[in-house]
């Protein structure tokens, strides 16, 4: 069973048990409105939608995670690889708790390859898909995949022999190092993410995020793959693109084949593509940018149907 610590109230905490500890996170919204899970980027949390929810329908219930490794989620345990078919169990695990049988999902980056991964093993569940700033799989060159692979694995080995200690920081410390480490982010965005990135520690703070997300995938998708699960997904979809984010991956002449056929399923699946002004983390930077289009796309394609929602949170 889920608990939803807090009463009623606009914002309230939550915690999904999980056979290795808990999914957290938040929800935003009534207690029966149409429920739309919301899944961050890498090695960001749940307070990546901390700008954007509140400038969209209120008529919604929004479900934000911190994923597994992330946040105030527990860490895997003690040998386990992150990766994308993993945390695809995960929604399904919080889907189940709440008892969720339909719902929208709305993704930032790496939580957007989630959630284009869970709507296109799972179509029947997802009645609508928003990927903020990420369209399609970023493929893996299969040339490299057994090198990928080895890396991985060797790398995971290395890093259960060295010393679990971790860095500890002031609160300024800390924004400084977030923001070195991304760019893209602005102050107040750095400091938001902030609010569930650190965990307290005898003389500061300490990143709350399992080191282990930091390694690289070791089961990426073939260019074939990532198309047909690509092409699997049934839901209407929004795509909301930044100029100085993912928009310069597809002017990248070494994906011309995988955006070319991005587009094309685009266009003949009639998905809404847009683009604003910003970098990769525009939603959290300047949701004003993104709300506009994110709000339309529900009250259209969501909001507007008439199918009934049950669940529990």
């Amino acid at each position: 069973m889920a608990e939803r610590v807090g009463e009623r109230m606009c914002v309230s905490e939550l915690r999904v048990p999980v056979p290795w500890g808990e999914i957290r996170g938040r929800v935003w919204g009534p207690d029966h409105g149409r429920p739309v899970l919301c899944l961050h980027g890498w090695a960001d949390n749940c307070g990546s939608f901390n700008t954007l929810i509140p400038l969209l329908p209120r008529d919604c219930t929004y479900v934000t995670l911190d994923l597994a490794g992330h946040g105030r989620s527990s860490h895997r345990a003690p040998g386990v690889f992150y990766t994308f078919p993993a945390y695809v169990a995960d929604v399904l695990r919080v889907a189940d708790a709440l008892q969720l049988r339909s719902f929208s999902i709305m993704g930032h980056s790496m939580g957007a390859d989630v959630a284009e991964m869970f709507s296109a093993l799972y179509p029947e569940m997802v009645d609508a898909l928003i990927l903020l700033d990420s369209y399609g799989i970023y493929p893996t060159d299969m040339k490299e995949f057994f090198t990928v692979l080895k890396e991985g694995m060797d790398k995971m080995l290395q890093f259960e022999k060295r010393s679990t200690n971790r860095s500890v920081y002031t609160f300024e410390e800390a924004v400084q190092r977030l923001l070195a480490a991304n760019p893209a982010l602005s102050l107040p965005s750095a400091r938001c993410l902030l609010e569930r990135g650190l965990d307290a520690a005898e003389g500061g703070f300490v990143f709350s995020r399992d080191p282990r997300v930091n390694f690289r995938n070791i089961l990426g998708l073939s260019l074939e793959d990532s198309l047909d699960m690509h092409s699997s997904i049934q839901a209407p979809v929004l795509a909301v693109l930044a100029e100085d984010g993912f928009c310069k991956l597809f002017s990248d002449p070494s994906l011309e084949e995988f955006t070319s056929a991005l587009h094309q399923s685009s266009r003949d699946k009639n998905h809404t593509m847009v683009t604003v002004p910003g970098d990769h983390h525009v939603h959290l930077n300047n949701p004003h940018a993104v709300a506009p289009f994110v709000t339309d796309f529900l009250r259209t394609r969501v909001l507007s149907q008439s199918v009934k929602h049950e669940h529990k949170l």
